[in-house]
């Protein structure tokens, strides 16, 4: 009789003390990565925790200051009338809520400002400190261009200024940024390898490319102006691209509150990472953002009792492209690009209401209704259009993350996907009159009963096989019944 072995019994224990020092070790690896990606989380959570009180302050002061702008507004006439095309609520509504807004917004700032006098704020661990020892706050050059954003805006709600004195206004509170160099490395990473190409003089450690000297002005950075060219640039597109999308009711201040979310876990990430001199500022101006969405969002989720205006959508837009231009400070223009990512949808649309009225030979000034949330509107309403638009939004803002802290390549094709082709679906959804236009001009309409001259004489064709087959079987039905006579 055969016994059973054992493979067990096979194995020598040196092989077996290896096998288990193996495991052991993989184990012990497992918990080492767990262990490495902890602090980062931990690190995150505690720079928040420290911050949070101006969330807190933006968040009430928001709330309680819109009921009280709101009276005001009704009080003198500025108001937001309905029409039978764009404007379709159904009474005036008050405008103005951006002046909450913006009362939302310098509360939290300010108290940040003051947190050595009441001690409700602590910053973050950092070596980079202003004279006083303190971490660098909010600059005072932004705080400049949104009280000028927002006049600019009130002015248009109130008195209707004209295009480009808002134009004005809007590059007046970005010469502010140039002013404290707020955004204006954002282009090293793209203008430096033309440097080391072109030649020049090259300073990589102040990221400067001098390339020519001008008399009585001195040397020209390459890097400086093309940083205040694009400083310029985002703030008219950003202010702009946020003023297209506020047209139904809680659009722009979820989705601006859903790219603050995005920003913030970027910044607390670089705050934990201590890299660079504005990491405390932009920590605060989201936490600011994020509260003053979140503060005027009750009163402006449908049905609408106040519209953010000019005053509040140029104002949302502006503080937004301040926080991702400050993301370039050290010359991280990739860190830029992830946070246009994540606040895509306003970019998206901007670029889609330009072509598509390019390709109609409109003005890229005329207003139409073939924007992104006119589109969900007709097809799920005004809340389904908007939580539509804010889970898009989430979906962008995770993207946005993930390129600022991980594989870039992957989340670029991801992000260049998902921009495409809601990019196509609406120009072909806002441009489907002039398809069907052109293909009536062309072959005409259908006529009823016929499909056209080539159906026609494929159906002709069809006809005359069936009935000439049907003929065929008859003759041979015929002559086996008369064989069957016959027999």
């Amino acid at each position: 009789m055969q016994t059973a072995t054992n493979p067990a019994a096979a194995v020598t224990p040196e092989q077996l003390r290896a096998l288990v020092d193996q495991r052991v070790d993989a184990k012990l690896s497992d918990l080492a990565a767990k262990a490495d990606a902890l602090p980062a989380l931990v690190g995150r959570m505690d720079v928040l925790h420290q911050y949070v009180g101006v969330f807190l302050v933006a968040f009430l002061v928001t709330i309680l200051a819109v009921p009280l702008v709101r009276r005001l507004a009704i009080a003198n006439g500025i108001v937001d009338r309905p029409d039978e095309t764009r404007k379709m609520h159904k009474f005036p509504i008050a405008y103005m809520g951006g002046v909450g807004v913006y009362l939302g917004l310098m509360a939290g700032v300010l108290f940040s400002y003051t947190w050595p006098w009441h001690g409700l704020l602590q910053t973050h661990v950092t070596t980079h400190l202003t004279e006083d020892g303190f971490a660098f706050r909010v600059p005072i050059s932004v705080l400049g261009g949104m009280t000028i954003i927002m006049l600019v805006g009130l002015l248009d709600d109130v008195l209707n200024i004209s295009p480009w004195q808002k134009i004005g206004g809007q590059l007046l509170a970005a010469a502010f940024l140039a002013m404290e160099d707020v955004g204006v490395r954002v282009a090293y990473q793209i203008v430096y390898p033309i440097a080391t190409w072109v030649g020049g003089a090259t300073d990589p450690a102040n990221q400067t490319w001098i390339l020519f000297s001008v008399p009585y002005l001195g040397p020209f950075d390459v890097v400086y102006w093309s940083g205040t060219a694009i400083i310029a640039v985002f703030v008219l597109g950003a202010c702009n691209a946020s003023n297209l999308i506020d047209g139904l009711d809680g659009l722009l201040s979820g989705v601006t509150a859903i790219a603050a979310i995005g920003l913030l876990i970027v910044g607390l990430g670089l705050a934990v990472a201590d890299a660079g001199r504005f990491d405390s500022a932009r920590v605060i101006m989201c936490l600011a953002l994020l509260g003053a969405c979140m503060g005027f969002l009750p009163h402006n989720f449908n049905p609408a009792v106040i519209f953010l205006g000019d005053a509040g959508s140029l104002l949302l837009g502006y503080v937004t492209i301040v926080i991702v231009l400050t993301l370039g400070d050290q010359g991280r223009t990739d860190l830029v690009i992830a946070g246009l990512v994540i606040y895509a949808i306003p970019v998206i649309d901007t670029i889609l209401a330009i072509v598509r009225r390019k390709l109609t030979g409109k003005s890229i000034a005329d207003a139409d209704d073939q924007h992104l949330h006119h589109m969900f509107k007709r097809a799920l309403g005004v809340k389904g259009a908007v939580l539509t638009l804010y889970l898009i939004g989430f979906g962008f803002a995770g993207l946005g993350v993930w390129l600022a802290t991980s594989r870039a390549r992957v989340t670029y094709a991801l992000a260049m996907v998902f921009a495409l082709f809601i990019g196509v679906m609406a120009i072909k959804v806002a441009r489907r009159k002039a398809f069907e236009e052109q293909m009536l001009a062309k072959y005409g309409p259908a006529q009823p009963g016929a499909g056209g001259a080539g159906a026609a004489a494929a159906g002709a064709s069809v006809a005359d096989g069936a009935e000439a087959g049907g003929n065929r079987a008859i003759e041979g039905m015929t002559g086996t019944v008369g064989a069957v006579k016959v027999g």
